[in-house]
């Protein structure tokens, strides 16, 4: 419409001189620009068309309303077309205002008026293909950053699975050795009480381990609990304090409960290990007395803990017992065991060891650390 306002308000020529173009002409210079403009997003390849009916036109007579909806057609090629596309438009471009000049002086007699007309068109060419360059590039950083805030999404959401996953597997650790520990020596020794009934001071010895062992698990029990509801800000819980090799001894006795013979060999000194060594070698020892309560009841037990230089070893051996009922294993607690030792930079081993089985840890201990 306002192109052809401009034809027939007569001021759409941009060189003086007669009009060798018909009006008839020009409107239909007009009407294939402005169609192909109305396809410049889905048909980028419009612009070579386009590039004929101009150069027709600057080659007869220039005017103003087919340089203006060429520059449209420039701007939707090198915005929505290809990439390769957009850079041949910038070459283009630079190399267009001198065609566009070289035309404009072959047209004209008038040299001044001609170079004056050819400053204005060349606007037409390069501001429209550096304009959608510019957007492109900003819609180009805008679609990485939103790709990067993508990426940076996923990490996040990968991290906060591991982070749940690390304290499931922690929760696990810690509830198979209360557990696993505490309600396995009270199954045996409820046993062990009934097949003593006829004894009454052994029954009660072995009817006290299992009330310790009873209010053990139910205290860490209590803690844990506690420790799952709380929500960081306030301490409405109290905390036990964690086990260490301190309490070794109570272990020994509630094994010793069931009938186990148990011999502790210690030259470590417990006040001088860091607390997370010394909870681990204290619940290595707890889950190897409990398998060996459970799979070689009645037998010896010997408890070896020994510090050399940087590392404290911690070994408990026990005696195979064939003819003894077993009862079956998942394997979780030779699992937890490894757990631990690799959660302070240790190894552990377990297996047979000529007549009996033995469970090694070597847990590194830093000098000058408590």
């Amino acid at each position: 419409m306002a192109g052809l306002v401009v034809y027939f308000s007569g001021v759409y020529r941009l060189l003086p001189g007669p009009d060798r173009i018909p009006m008839a002409g020009r409107l239909s210079e007009l009407a294939v620009l402005c169609g192909l403009s109305l396809l410049r997003r889905w048909v980028p390849g419009g612009l070579l068309l386009g590039t004929l009916v101009l150069a027709a036109d600057v080659a007869l007579d220039p005017s103003l309303p087919a340089v203006a909806v060429y520059t449209d057609l420039l701007y939707a090629a090198a915005l929505y077309g290809s990439r390769r596309m957009s850079r041949v438009l910038i070459g283009v471009a630079a190399t267009g205002g001198l065609v566009v000049l070289f035309a404009v002086l072959t047209a004209s007699a008038q040299s001044q008026t001609a170079v004056v007309s050819a400053l204005g068109i060349l606007p037409f060419v390069v501001v429209p293909v550096w304009w959608a360059t510019n957007v492109r590039q900003h819609r180009d950083i805008a679609a990485s950053e939103r790709a990067n805030s993508v990426q940076l999404a996923k990490i996040a959401e990968l991290d906060r699975r591991a982070a749940v996953a690390e304290e499931r597997a922690r929760m696990a650790r810690d509830l198979h050795d209360v557990i696993a520990s505490h309600l396995s020596a009270i199954a045996i020794q409820s046993e062990a009480a009934l097949s003593v009934a006829d004894d009454p001071a052994t029954a009660r010895t072995v009817l006290g381990a299992v009330r310790e062992n009873s209010v053990s698990a139910l205290e860490e029990m209590r803690t844990m609990i506690g420790l799952l509801r709380s929500t960081g800000s306030e301490d409405r819980y109290e905390t036990t304090a964690p086990a260490r090799l301190a309490d070794l001894a109570r272990l020994v006795e509630s094994a010793r409960a069931t009938g186990m013979a148990v011999t502790v060999d210690s030259t470590v000194d417990e006040s001088t290990l860091p607390a997370a060594v010394d909870l681990t070698a204290y619940r290595i020892a707890q889950e190897a007395l409990t398998n060996a309560v459970k799979h070689a009841p009645g037998g010896r037990v010997v408890v070896s803990l020994r510090r050399r230089g940087g590392i404290l070893s911690v070994e408990i051996g026990n005696d195979l017992c064939p003819a003894a009922a077993r009862t079956g294993g998942t394997g979780a607690g030779l699992l937890t065991m490894l757990e631990r030792a690799s959660a302070v930079g240790g190894t552990l081993s377990a297996g047979p060891a000529g007549p009996g089985w033995l469970v090694r840890a070597e847990l590194p201990v830093a000098e000058g650390r408590t």
